[in-house]
């Protein structure tokens, strides 16, 4: 049913803005990550308020926390060992991608993990492979929660 709900979705908007579905592998990585950082600062923010109506500037804190690059990072080094093959070649497509612009207060390697991160999040999204990006999202966050306990 939740798969119904999202394709209704996707073609409602289709339709209604007269946009057509393009090849996604023709996607520039950077094109990727764009989108792919919406999708997850999106599910990030949808697992914050979830916790319950709390102060605004609270739940930004936590969500700047979680969507930074080096949080992003981590997360795609406990993530590689359970992407398939082609999830592996979009990331590191997107990881060896030039920027336009420079990492603001992050290092260089844990920016481009993270555009990497990113520019696989967007395909997935993309590909409509919503369960997809929960599951990893979920590994991710798992690592990240580990290796704060582990620093404490």
């Amino acid at each position: 049913m939740e798969t119904s709900i999202t394709m209704e979705l996707d073609a409602y908007l289709c339709e209604v803005f007269q946009s057509e579905d393009h090849d996604i592998r023709s996607y520039s990585s950077l094109s990727l990550a764009f989108i792919g950082d919406c999708v997850y600062d999106l599910m990030i923010k949808s697992l914050i308020i979830r916790k319950g109506n709390r102060p605004v500037n609270a739940m930004q804190k936590e969500t700047s926390r979680l969507v930074q690059a080096s949080a992003q990072s981590s997360m795609m080094r406990v993530m590689q060992e359970h992407l398939t093959e082609e999830e592996h070649a979009v990331y590191r497509r997107g990881r060896n991608t030039k920027s336009v612009s420079p990492a603001k207060n992050q290092s260089i390697t844990d920016y481009r993990r993270a555009t990497g991160f990113e520019a696989l999040i967007g395909y997935l999204y993309l590909q409509k492979e919503y369960r997809r990006i929960v599951d990893l999202i979920k590994i991710g966050l798992k690592g990240l929660e580990e290796n704060d306990e582990r620093a404490e």
